[in-house]
């Protein structure tokens, strides 16, 4: 491993999970993209888990871009996509996954999946979307009224409404909804006491990867099982295509339920609630947006600029190179910060000012290279459509309280949002 170019200590920690419940540290990202844009981080041990062997942080648009869009050189394969190293005897079990594979065997995952990420299939679902959020959001507001006017929009809302978008394009029935959730709160919220719970302890008494078999055993039975009954009973969904793909084995069926299950419906639920509270806390683009001064689409972009849904992804070097100046050997880490890179000064104007027409809007959000989102479409069309309802059910909305902020240096997420709603109904 590289040794740092300098004292650790001199350099702002990114790493430590605990930093982001108070809010993405972009004053930590300005310092290292203006000091140390390619910059040695520490692993030390936290929230239960051990110490690591470090990483390169990658702050710079540009140096993020080239990270994302060389798979030759910086690799998904050689450790997975988490900055912290899965368990050697997990390691071969993660790389079925798609998100962990390189060309060309990614490729070809790749070409499959996304056949069943048909325009046509996609589109029937906007309707359905739609008048979900103006169902939530409906009901969010005359629950409002009843009360003192507050709501927390996560709980009552944007939870609910990923949840069941994604189950309705999955193909999963009404009364198995709620495992969707569970399951994306235990691999997302690993690193949250709240989310995940007590660490469940392997032989060795270190916590089990929330992606390793032992963990995911019982929502791969559950893949199996559904993709059987689709077998059976076809429908116009994404589970019955995939399911009934003969280039598809029984494995990589199962890893692609899990990650649909846990990136499909993570996205949209970080972002909605994200994208809400950045409008909420500046009154004038939320008054642009409403007036129809700010188009929608580009509004939609700023917000996920703004408010990235995903934070980090780790590569691993898979030869000897040079990136912004720096050496980095072969098999050492290199973690990219979307946040960041989101926030360079030299890609983008005033990048601490949110303004919904912003133009052009190169954000790398939905990543970038062979690994760009493959459910972008699909999430932007989502939010687009609660940004519309939002702003029809609810005139004035504001913080009823202070957000919680999910415990992670991965997925940037809200845990919970007061809005204050409605007025209270006054009594006869």
């Amino acid at each position: 491993m590289t040794p740092p170019p300098g004292p650790a200590a001199a350099l702002p920690d990114v790493f430590d999970p605990r930093l982001y419940a108070d809010g993405v540290p972009y004053d930590r990202y300005r310092v290292l993209r203006e000091n140390h844009p390619v910059a040695r981080q520490e692993e030390p041990p936290v929230l239960g888990w051990p110490a690591g062997p470090g990483f390169w942080a990658v702050t710079r648009h540009a140096d993020v871009t080239a990270v994302l869009k060389d798979a030759a050189t910086y690799s998904s394969y050689l450790g997975a996509t988490q900055i912290r190293d899965p368990g050697p005897g997990d390691l071969p079990f993660i790389r079925r996954m798609m998100l962990n594979q390189d060309p060309p065997g990614h490729g070809r995952l790749r070409t499959l999946v996304s056949r069943a990420f048909t325009p046509r299939r996609i589109a029937r679902f906007e309707d359905r979307a739609r008048e979900r959020a103006r169902a939530l959001l409906r009901r969010a507001v005359a629950d409002a009224r009843a009360g003192d006017g507050g709501c927390d929009l996560v709980a009552s809302v944007t939870d609910d409404y990923a949840l069941l978008n994604l189950a309705d394009l999955l193909g999963v029935p009404e009364s198995d909804r709620g495992l969707l959730l569970h399951w994306t709160r235990r691999v997302i919220g690993y690193q949250d006491p709240d989310e995940a719970g007590e660490p469940v302890l392997g032989p060795d008494g270190r916590p089990l990867n929330p992606r390793s078999p032992a963990m995911l055993a019982d929502m791969f039975a559950y893949a199996g099982e559904l993709a059987a009954h689709k077998r059976r009973h076809p429908d116009d969904d994404i589970l019955t295509a995939l399911a009934t793909t003969p280039e598809l084995g029984a494995g990589e069926l199962e890893m692609f339920f899990f990650l649909l299950t846990v990136a499909g419906n993570d996205t949209v639920r970080g972002a909605a609630p994200g994208g809400v509270l950045a409008l909420v806390l500046h009154p004038d683009q939320l008054g642009a947006l409403r007036s129809g001064a700010a188009p929608m689409p580009g509004a939609v972009e700023e917000l996920l600029r703004w408010h990235p849904p995903v934070l980090t992804f780790r590569r691993t070097a898979a030869r000897d190179t040079v990136l912004a100046g720096t050496p980095i050997r072969r098999g050492d880490k290199v973690v990219v910060f979307h946040a960041s890179a989101n926030r360079d000064e030299r890609v983008f104007t005033e990048p601490d000012r949110l303004d919904l027409r912003r133009t052009p809007n190169p954000h790398v959000s939905f990543g970038g290279g062979p690994h760009v989102c493959l459910g972008a479409h699909f999430a932007r069309l989502q939010l687009a459509l609660f940004y519309e309802e939002f702003l029809a059910a609810v005139p004035n909305p504001r913080l009823a309280g202070a957000p919680v902020r999910l415990v992670s240096h991965f997925i940037n997420s809200l845990k919970s949002l007061p809005l204050r709603m409605a007025d209270r109904r006054m009594a006869d």
